[in-house]
């Protein structure tokens, strides 16, 4: 399946529209959550086909969603990729152990995350 559909989960506006200005300028539909929970409602209503999580959120934080997401039936098989500050190599193994496809440290670089969209799809 190619990868069209695009949801971004951070609680920074500045870093929603950072990343969706690059998603939008390569060709993605992007929408966007500012929390966990909002985004779990978003992906039962309209299930994207990947997922950028931010960790570091009020409320669940992006390693429980990301977890939640991958144990249900109905969204386990949307890839998620974690975009966070978090840089340490403990975090990066915690998050792919939760369920998340990959792993990018912010600042994002926009070259990067495209390629690695680009490997998922």
């Amino acid at each position: 399946m190619s990868i069209k559909k695009i949801l971004i989960v951070d609680d920074s506006p500045t870093e929603r529209y950072f990343l969706t200005d690059i998603l939008v300028k390569n060709g993605f539909s992007v929408s966007t959550a500012e929390n966990g929970e909002d985004a779990i409602v978003k992906i039962k209503a309209d299930k994207p086909h990947l997922i950028l999580m931010d960790v570091v959120m009020p409320g669940q934080n992006g390693f429980q969603v990301t977890r939640a997401i991958s144990r249900d039936p109905d969204t386990q098989d949307v890839p998620i990729i974690i975009c966070t500050s978090k840089n340490q190599e403990t975090d990066r193994i915690w998050g792919l152990r939760q369920g998340a496809r990959d792993y990018v440290v912010k600042p994002v670089d926009p070259q990067e995350l495209l390629a690695k969209i680009a490997a998922l799809g």
